[in-house]
């Protein structure tokens, strides 16, 4: 029998981390139950202190997925604790995710705190968290960069307090594979009741060794995985669930180790995270990117046909992909939508949100012969992410124009609490006149630090997926607009964006100081 690897996804809390990737609370419900259906064992949905938002968040994840273990983050003091243990409180199965730097640089620097001090607070936040669950995961945060004995001391220490699983992370992704793999086989062997706690690793991508760090950890002991759908995170991201799940399932003969996760929904998983957050997916990225069974070379291909495995690897039906879409027009009934939608994942809480969804599909019928899956996708991905609480700005109508050896313009008019304005403007571009319309109505003062347009199927009358990043005062926000016109779906996204960025709940870092 094959030891369980334990499948951590922290898309929520800590891909959730990266600039502009902040998730409503009803978006992080959609991705938690595609992360339950994924069968993930630990979805840690949050960092319940950061913010009520945060919490409430948490504590509606918790009430909602049954199938995995929900996990709530929290640094070494009182505050924390409690928020997390209250917000779990609703799971089927709870666990508190506690930390404190063990780095030199870290306990000198950031927390000010003596190495003994550092030992009494991590025991002292363990116990606590034992006063909320059995469930305690206790992380050494910057233990790549932290001394091997005063590493041993600190973790034996917090497993004599209860710690059930201890997570090690590379958090500023400083460590390279051999000596990844090196340090959990040293502290299996020099912590005497290391054998009472799982081994977890945490890497960061800076390198771009996220994935092969947490595969020599396994191969050296561990037996918990940390990691995000599309690798998502901040800075360069985290480990990508999709790569270390297939890596071991691919590799058999490697690992003596195997994973519960359903890997057929792992592209469904990758679409959703990708449209909730705006982060595109490049198309030669493993397992989920476009071209990741694309076959170009004629050599490939001939080989291929002949006999997949001489070029494959991995079977694209087994992580998702399915060449047989099916095509809905708009001869479609409700109750085909409705069922479509069920089969790719997606469901509505409300027959409300169905109705217009299902309007907005026969909008597109109309302007679009063939509806494929990923443009039903992107549909009710528009829908959802149109609905920002309290929405200040709603797009009424859009005129642009372009013509050779003329400046373009856009006409905009909006809705601003209720009330109809309009402004004119011209630009580079249509989408250029178009933003500039919409400012001189809100000047919101933000800055526009990207705008990007993905085509969602082939053919000129493909949707268009935009990604709209503003930032204000620090604060970075993403917006997204689906439409089959795309200075219509820009100026979604530009709403969309402006919208969050009302929302003036401001989140704690949460590895700030305490």
């Amino acid at each position: 029998m094959k030891d369980h690897l334990v499948i951590f996804d922290t898309t929520l809390r800590d891909g959730e981390q990266s600039p502009g990737a902040s998730m409503t609370k009803e978006e992080k419900i959609r991705i938690a139950k595609q992360l339950e259906k994924l069968q993930v064992d630990v979805i840690e949905a949050g960092f319940p202190a950061a913010s009520q938002g945060d919490f409430e968040s948490v504590q509606a994840v918790a009430s909602v997925v049954k199938d995995s273990t929900i996990c709530g983050l929290a640094r070494a003091v009182e505050n924390d604790i409690v928020r997390a243990g209250e917000a779990i409180k609703a799971a089927n199965s709870g666990r508190i995710h506690t930390f404190i730097a063990t780095s030199p640089i870290h306990m000198e620097k950031k927390l000010r705190m003596s190495p003994d001090e550092v030992v009494e607070r991590a025991v002292w936040a363990v116990k606590r968290a034992r006063d909320f669950t059995d469930n305690v995961e206790f992380s050494p945060e910057d233990a790549g960069r932290s001394d091997l004995d005063f590493l041993c001391r600190v973790i034996e220490a917090v497993i004599d307090a209860g710690a059930t699983t201890i997570n090690i992370p590379d958090t500023v992704g400083y460590n390279v594979p051999h000596q990844f793999g090196q340090l959990f086989k040293n502290l299996l062997e020099k912590i005497p009741n290391s054998d009472k706690a799982i081994f977890s690793a945490h890497c960061h991508n800076d390198l771009g060794l996220a994935v092969a760090n947490s595969l020599a950890a396994v191969r050296n002991g561990a037996r918990q995985i940390e990691c995000t759908i599309n690798g998502l995170g901040e800075r360069a991201g985290n480990t990508a669930l999709e790569e270390v799940v297939m890596a071991v399932k691919t590799r058999q003969d490697i690992f003596d180790v195997d994973t519960r996760v359903n890997t057929r929904e792992i592209l469904a998983a990758s679409r959703l995270v990708s449209s909730v957050t705006g982060f595109a997916v490049q198309p030669n990225k493993a397992i989920v990117g476009a071209n990741a069974f694309a076959h170009e070379s004629g050599i490939h291909q001939d080989g291929v046909l002949k006999h997949r495995e001489t070029y494959e690897i991995m079977r694209a039906e087994d992580v998702g992909w399915n060449a047989n879409k099916m095509v809905m027009g708009k001869h479609s009934g409700r109750n085909a939508f409705k069922t479509r939608l069920q089969e790719l994942g997606m469901e509505f809480e409300t027959e409300q949100e169905l109705n217009e969804a299902f309007m907005r599909f026969k909008d597109l019928a109309d302007r679009k012969h063939e509806i494929y899956d990923e443009d039903l996708q992107a549909l009710v991905t528009d829908n959802n992410t149109q609905r920002v609480e309290n929405e200040i700005y709603q797009l009424v109508s859009l005129k642009a124009s372009s013509e050779t050896g003329e400046s373009p313009q856009a006409e905009v008019t909006m809705s601003v609490n209720g009330d109809e304005v309009s402004a004119l403007a011209s630009g580079s571009g249509v989408v250029d006149a178009t933003f500039k319309a919409i400012e001189s109505m809100v000047n919101s003062g933000a800055t526009l630090q990207l705008y990007s347009v993905s085509n969602v199927t082939d053919g000129t009358d493909s949707m268009g997926d935009t990604a709209v990043r503003l930032e204000k005062g620090g604060r970075i926000v993403n917006g997204q607009g689906a439409d089959t016109d795309i200075v219509t779906s820009s100026a979604k996204a530009y709403i969309n964006a402006l919208n969050k960025l009302m929302d003036s709940t401001q989140k704690a870092h949460p590895q700030a100081p305490v």
